[in-house]
């Protein structure tokens, strides 16, 4: 029974279910109705189940208040869903951390030469953040992609993967970030334990030396629902440049980057210094474990291959935000 629960929350992807499982029906644990579910129902019933055959849409949610300070202590009720502008019923509710998988993707060409120490030290503090049961992949990035550590949990492996790299060639940014999708996509398919799954690339500057586009990275990323966070460091020269020159700097690979973390309900974050990488990471550790999952089934049954936009709001608490996925592939 556990394990349903975990696949449901976990993926990123819609899910059909296969068995009817009954559940304990707390605000704080997971539940799932026959139908929309409603405060009465459960309030008057010790255990609600979910039908079999039933394609749940999960989602994980980022809730902050104006301040940018995660919202914690919200309920099922406390949520609104709407499908390409159709509210949905939330069927599916998790207040609880799931282990993490976690993909570290290093850029690690000639231009990091003189971040690399610090962007070593600052990895290896990220990877301590994780807790008993997550996993954690280091995938360094140059003019090819090689896996330095597969997903696994020995936390020290990792760490010494990290301090193993050294900066040369160029940058396969695309190419890197394609693959770490295929690999946690397949992991996730032959597991028997289904997990919630993030993505981290660190680097500082354009793609050099990829084969695939940045639009191959965003279609994959679309059907993998893997969440993917982007850390751009850029030059103090180019920022110099573009101050005196009266404008704001922001590359392609900066626009891309935005694009790819706002698509996949994740975050980019664009640091002024590598001195600031270390707090960037426990950003993004702290965000990690602050999410809600959120689940339901579609109201249009149409299976055409199409891109259902998804929101969530917050009906309980007016003036907070929340980030998830902008959407899925209904296939």
């Amino acid at each position: 029974m556990k394990n349903v629960c975990l696949l449901v929350m976990c993926l990123g992807v819609p899910l059909h279910v296969q068995a009817q499982v009954a559940l304990p029906n707390t605000d704080n644990q997971v539940f799932f109705t026959d139908g929309p579910a409603t405060a009465a129902a459960v309030a008057d019933t010790p255990t609600t189940t979910f039908r079999t055959g039933v394609d749940l849409v999960a989602l994980n949610v980022v809730v902050t208040d104006a301040a940018e300070k995660f919202v914690s202590g919200l309920v099922w009720s406390d949520f609104a869903v709407f499908e390409d502008g159709v509210q949905q019923d939330v069927s599916f509710f998790g207040a609880t951390s799931v282990p993490l998988d976690l993909a570290i993707l290093l850029d690690t060409s000639a231009s990091m030469s003189d971040k690399l120490k610090t962007a070593q030290q600052a990895g290896i503090g990220f990877v301590s953040t994780l807790r008993e049961d997550d996993r954690v992949s280091i995938i360094d990035i140059k003019d090819a992609t090689k896996v330095l550590f597969p997903m696994g949990d020995d936390l020290s492996a990792a760490r010494t993967a990290i301090l193993s790299t050294t900066a040369r060639g160029g940058t396969a940014l695309y190419n890197g970030t394609y693959l770490a999708l295929k690999e946690m996509t397949k992991l996730r398919r032959s597991a028997g334990e289904v997990r919630r799954e993030a993505i981290v690339v660190l680097s500082d500057g354009d793609d050099t030396a990829s084969l695939l586009s940045y639009d191959d990275v965003l279609g994959l990323a679309k059907e993998s629902g893997i969440a993917i966070y982007t850390i751009s460091l850029r030059s103090k020269t180019d920022v110099l440049r573009a101050a005196q020159a009266g404008r704001h700097y922001f590359s392609q690979s900066d626009f891309s980057m935005k694009a790819l973390a706002q698509e996949t309900g994740a975050k980019a974050y664009f640091p002024a210094d590598i001195s600031e990488l270390s707090g960037v990471y426990a950003s993004m550790a702290e965000e990690l474990a602050s999410q809600y999952a959120l689940a339901y089934t579609s109201k249009n049954p149409k299976k055409d291959g199409g891109y259902r936009r998804v929101i969530v709001r917050v009906t309980a608490q007016p003036g907070v935000r929340t980030r998830t996925r902008n959407g899925y592939l209904a296939a």
